[in-house]
């Protein structure tokens, strides 16, 4: 005799799931509040803590996330979502803040040199209480000579943000394939120049390179995570980045749909 089937109306797993989800908080709770069950408490960085202060209060946010092609997402996600979309599922469902804005500004091929001069159009107007800013993979083609010059635009950079009352947070780049990638063999040391920079000039980081350096120490294995095999995230190597976005500012829950994503 066969197994019976599945009861005629009855949800799928999905469904269920995405009830649960949706009934962890009130629909109508616009707090803003990290889930009790987040795995991480508090952000990795200190100077973190103020972004997620912003977050527990309910007064609306506009987030702006900007920089080059890793941020601007298109083309290399195939489709799939990137990072900072990630990043709006989480705060603006997950979270319950529904006010808030995101906002990507990235641009394919962007350096430091062009986000300066477009800083207005790119950031400012939109009055953000914290800019996210992913540069470099372009500037390091560049190489030695343009070492000393991303490190002052990045300090430009920092001061006109504080300046207009917005929080900057900085990020390192992704891990690369070298190989396939031979032209931006001196990145290593811009990632370095953003770390030295965030550190004299106090302002937030969140280490994508390190993040990627830990969860993909072998050789070539970081490919599963690019969508061209040298340098850009495909949708794994996107929701990685989210994940270590919301450690680093202590509202990662690995139940949520978004955090729970896989990556391989």
């Amino acid at each position: 005799m066969p197994a019976p089937g599945p009861q005629v109306g009855s949800p799928s797993p999905s469904a269920r799931r995405r009830r649960w989800l949706l009934n962890r908080a009130p629909a109508g709770d616009t707090s803003g509040q990290p889930t009790e069950s987040s795995a991480d408490a508090l952000p990795s960085c200190p100077l973190l803590a103020s972004v997620l202060k912003l977050m527990q209060d309910p007064p609306p946010l506009t987030w702006v996330f900007t920089g080059d092609s890793i941020t601007h997402g298109a083309l290399y996600t195939e489709g799939h979502r990137s990072f900072p979309e990630h990043f709006s599922e989480r705060v603006r469902w997950e979270l319950r803040r529904f006010h808030d804005v995101v906002i990507n500004t990235g641009v394919c091929g962007e350096r430091t040199e062009g986000l300066l001069s477009s800083l207005d159009a790119r950031v400012l107007r939109f009055r953000p209480e914290v800019a996210f800013i992913l540069i470099g993979m372009n500037d390091c083609l560049s190489g030695v000579r343009g070492r000393e010059p991303f490190r002052r635009n990045l300090q430009s950079l920092i001061e006109r943000l504080r300046e207009a009352g917005v929080i900057p947070v900085l990020q390192t780049p992704n891990l690369i394939y070298t190989p396939n990638a031979t032209s931006r063999c001196d990145l290593p040391a811009y990632v370095q120049i953003i770390r030295e920079e965030a550190a004299h000039m106090e302002a937030a980081l969140i280490d994508h390179w390190s993040d990627w350096c830990v969860a993909k120490p072998e050789v070539g294995s970081i490919l599963p995570w690019l969508q061209d095999e040298s340098i850009h995230p495909n949708q794994f190597g996107h929701r990685h980045m989210t994940q270590t976005i919301c450690r680093a500012l202590g509202v990662f829950d690995p139940h949520s749909l978004t955090c729970g994503l896989p990556t391989a």
